[in-house]
Formats: C-alpha cells, structure tokens, sequence
C-alpha cells in the first residue's frame, strides 16, 4: 500500500487549492457513517450536468462475465451476487455485493489510467471494473490486493459528447476499512483513509487530505467553507461524518447519513453565471454495509426507496433482477423495493 507523502507548506497549498477550485464542473461527492453495533452507511451523491439516467440491477452468482471486447480480455465467473447502479443502461457506476462490500466511482480529472507499460496488459473496461471488484472480493484487504498486482489495462469509452470517465474510487466492507484509489499515469496509488470520512473530486487524495488538515485546525464549529467546490464540499461532509450522532438502528443511520450528504450536495438546478458545466445532484445512494440494504434518492422523486439483499435470490441459476428507475412506476416508490424487481436479461456493457 502506497504511503502519502506528507506535503510540504500545507497551509499554504490547501488555500490556493480551495481558490483555484471553485468553478469545477464535476461535483460528487461520498461519506462513511460509522455507527454502533457495526453499522456502516456508504452514502453517495451523482452530480453531473446532463441527466445520467442510471438503473438499478441485482445480479446472482455464477455468472461469466468479460473485462472487454478487446482481444486478451479476462474472463470471470462471479462469485458474489451483488447490486450496480449502471449508467445509461451500459456501466456499472458503483454498487455492493452479498459481503458488504461496496465500491463507489467518483470524477477526479488528475486520473491518468496507462502508460506505455500498461498497454501491455489484459484490457479491463470501465463499464466492468467496478462488477470485476465486487464479483471477486469480499473485503477492502483483497481489493489492495487485486490492485497492487494491476495485471489489466484500464480504459473505457467515452459518454455525453466525448466525456472521458476520469474516475477514482472509494472501497469500504463490512468492517468499515476504506481506501481511496487512483491511477496517476497508470500507477495505481491506494490509499489508506483511516479516520478520514468523505471524499470528492479533484484534487488527487494527497492534496485533498492536506485541505481537510488545514480546515480541522480552524474548527468546524466556529467556520467551515460553504461554497459547492469539491474541496468545500469534502471538507464539510468529513465534519459532519465525525460530529453526528453514532446509532445502531440501520434506518436512523441512513436518515443521519443522508442528512450528511445533503449538506455537501450541489441543489438542484443551482447554476452559477458564467459557469455553464456546473453539475448539480442527481441522485443519492446509501448502502447498508451491515444489514445489506442499498438505498437509492433520486432527488426529483417524492421518496426513496431499498433493494434488500438478503431477500433476493443470489444462488447460481437464478435470474437477473433490474429497476427502471425512469419508469412511471418506479418514480413513486418508496421503501423496501425488493418485490419490484423485475426479470432482465442484464444491461449491455459500453466496452
């Protein structure tokens, strides 16, 4: 595991790092609440600015699944059923599996996926990465484990008029141990979080984590910054996960969570002139890494609503599960969703 080099005149870096920050366009955000008796709550926000349409899938084990259609792909069969978040119907942007572990993909414009070397390597498609990790591990240890090795080569295509997924992710099991990771020119750097309860977007973890350091100095309390840049929003999400209230009843957990991540996500529809890429919150997602419960708030529904893992189906041979989130039906649901699942044929990758 890589070590964060401490930076040098942190003071100094975090202020111009918060200033030359304020206008970014990506804007998501992810905290960790930590309860008693075990309960963690992951809890997320999409921002973008054009709709994602995003549905929900719950997939069995058993399955055989491919990294690409590149030659050289790798080629696995799951062994954990999980439920993805799948972008456009062709990717899966996050998602837990029956272990509680969960894995969350965020924009951070520093990532630099290959190099030379890595172009050597088996292809692993971003449309898949994320189902590669949850099919295959159980906890955050065995994720490090698959990505020190980084025998595949990373890429995916494009989206919204050329976008190109610049992502890095947060990895947290059921014990609560999470890590960062991000790929700086093909380097996978993995980063212990310890104490440390929210990210954002850019800048990469080092940088991000020496804002965090510079506002705790200050005091919450007395100040925190307020504006939607991915440096403010880390910083009040990291505060807030610290200084709620730990409880071990895992509907009260996710409705504090979800308090949390209110606070650091961007209204809706909020814009700012002479900024015309600025994302605003899309939809929410909360998952129960104890209970195995995955919470889904899509901000312009009434309500929102759970797909309980225990409750499904995940042996070998049984069939794939999906929600249309966009159907007129599905907009008005709330609560346990499980029953509403319906039978799928699964999405289609966007190789």
């Amino acid at each position: 595991m890589q070590k964060i080099t401490k930076l040098i005149g942190g003071v100094a870096l975090a202020v111009t790092a918060v200033s030359g920050l304020s206008q970014q366009a990506d804007a998501c955000s992810r905290i960790l609440y930590e309860g008693t008796d075990s309960l963690y709550v992951v809890a997320r926000s999409l921002d973008w600015k054009t709709p994602i349409p995003t549905n929900l899938y719950v997939y069995p084990r058993g399955i055989q699944k491919m990294s690409s259609d590149q030659p050289g792909a790798i080629s696995w069969i799951s062994k954990y059923g999980a439920v993805y978040a799948v972008g456009y119907d062709g990717g899966i942007t996050e998602g837990m599996n029956e272990k509680g572990l969960v894995v969350n993909g965020l924009f951070c414009k520093g990532t630099v996926y290959g190099n030379p070397e890595t172009a050597k390597r088996p292809p692993m498609s971003l449309a898949m990465f994320v189902g590669w990790l949850l099919d295959n591990n159980a906890t955050t240890d065995e994720v490090v484990a698959v990505l020190e090795k980084q025998d595949f080569n990373i890429g995916g295509a494009t989206f919204d008029e050329g976008t190109v997924s610049q992502l890095h992710w947060g990895v947290t099991d059921a014990s609560g141990k999470s890590i960062i990771f991000e790929f700086d020119h093909g380097k996978v750097r993995v980063y212990d979080m310890g104490d440390y309860r929210a990210m954002t977007n850019d800048p990469q973890w080092p940088d991000m984590k020496a804002i965090i350091d510079y506002w705790e100095k200050i005091g919450g309390k007395n100040m925190l910054p307020g504006t939607v840049s991915s440096p403010d929003r880390c910083v009040r999400a990291n505060y807030f996960a610290h200084h709620v209230k730990p409880v071990s009843d895992a509907d009260f957990g996710v409705s504090i969570a979800r308090s949390v991540l209110l606070n650091s996500s961007v209204p809706y529809t909020y814009e700012i002139e002479g900024s015309p890429n600025l994302s605003s919150t899309q939809w929410r997602s909360y998952a129960d890494t104890r209970d195995l419960r995955y919470y889904f708030d899509i901000v312009t529904n009434p309500g929102y609503y759970y797909v309980d893992l225990n409750k499904v189906n995940l042996k070998p041979g049984s069939p794939i599960l999906k929600l249309d989130t966009s159907a007129k039906e599905s907009t008005m649901l709330v609560g346990d969703i499980t029953k509403d699942l319906k039978k799928s044929k699964g999405f289609t990758p966007m190789y």
